[in-house]
């Protein structure tokens, strides 16, 4: 594993193009996302299952039709760059995308060979369309129908779906946006102070600690989001939209298709929680505890300090081998080094160790 930034051109770009606001869109999409998968979000188990629980049959059965709009990945047509105050405003933004651009954004999650590659328009490509619905067709019926009902009558979809959309937002949606938007536009206002007070990179490191500012040796700004995955955009001629949420943790989700502005939507800081370690160390971390001497060691050192001479001892190897495992442990953050008097003590950092799963996850996750 390993981590593969995605790159976000701003050269150029005014300070006044880079904007933090919430959108009520965008935490709806997180919200069902949520509800489709549980599992990336243990804290909010409750929510998911009352939520569940109390959808009327047909809207449950209405969003099992859409539901690769927010399942594995989200759909950008749920990420607005220009949000508005309210969920309706963005929904009549949305209705005034062409029908092109909406198709290509709603299929791009899972019927597009490339999300960094424009491609052609399935409502007037034939062989895109036939290529979309074999896709569509490997992944069930259910699927195949929306698409088919997209490619013939994308007006009339798309209207369902904002009809879809509105259901979600008088079923549950209304209510949870009551809760959270003081919160997000508190975060937002922050975030845009630290931009204007402390620069970018001070308010990008305040928002994630996946994100960060890069001045290239070429002259070039670019801001960096660390994923386990790679992508190119720039902001250059349409500015940057940053959306925070209390429904996104541990998801990190940027916008870089080929067309649309980038927006990078980030989840808020929970201050029980402590910042997920960077994918570089986590990367690190597994492959030091991946050779097994090194994982013996780490049993002994678990129980209490040791010395080298010790270490060396127990396990017949030499005491410069211990050296240079205890060396890339170290180096890896696993271990606590202490001298007493002569003797230098080495003990098994417990605390990094135990965040090692949840880092793991959130990387792969983000």
């Amino acid at each position: 594993m390993r981590g593969m930034a995605n790159v976000v051109d701003i050269t150029g770009l005014p300070p006044e193009r880079i904007v933090f606001s919430p959108s009520p869109l965008a935490e709806l999409g997180a919200a069902l996302h949520v509800l489709y998968e549980p599992g990336h979000h243990p804290g909010l188990h409750g929510w998911a299952t009352a939520t569940a629980a109390s959808l009327k049959p047909d809207l449950a059965d209405r969003l099992c039709e859409a539901d690769f709009l927010w399942g594995t990945a989200r759909s950008d047509l749920l990420l607005p760059s220009a949000p508005g105050a309210t969920l309706a405003e963005e929904l009549d933004a949305l209705d005034r995308i062409d029908d092109e651009a909406f198709v290509a954004a709603a299929f791009e999650i899972s019927c597009s060979a490339s999300y960094d590659r424009p491609t052609p328009s399935p409502l007037v490509d034939q062989g895109e369309r036939d290529r979309i619905r074999d896709l569509a067709r490997a992944r069930g019926p259910r699927q195949l129908a929306f698409v088919d009902r997209m490619l013939v009558d994308p007006d009339g979809l798309r209207v369902w779906l904002r009809r879809l959309l509105e259901d979600c937002d008088q079923a549950f949606f209304a209510d949870t946006w009551r809760r959270v938007r003081v919160q997000l536009a508190t975060d937002a206002r922050h975030k845009g102070e630290l931009l204007q007070r402390k620069g970018l990179a001070e308010a990008l490191a305040a928002a994630s600690a996946a994100l960060s500012v890069e001045e290239g040796a070429d002259g070039r700004s670019r801001i960096l989001v660390d994923k386990l995955a790679a992508g190119r955009t720039t902001a250059t001629g349409s500015g940057l939209t940053l959306i925070p949420t209390t429904f996104g943790r541990p998801h990190l989700l940027l916008v870089h298709a080929p067309g649309w502005q980038p927006v990078i939507q980030y989840p808020v800081a929970q201050p029980e929680l402590a910042p997920p370690a960077a994918l570089q160390l986590v990367q690190q971390r597994l492959e030091a505890l991946a050779h097994p001497m090194r994982m013996r060691i780490c049993r002994a050192l678990a129980r209490g300090p040791h010395t080298t001479g010790e270490l060396a001892e127990a396990y017949a190897i030499t005491p410069p081998e211990v050296s240079r495992h205890i060396a890339v442990l170290k180096k890896a953050g696993l271990l606590q080094t202490r001298r007493r008097g002569r003797y230098v003590l080495h003990q098994l950092e417990l605390a990094a160790v135990a965040r090692l799963g949840s880092d793991f996850l959130e990387g792969v996750l983000r």
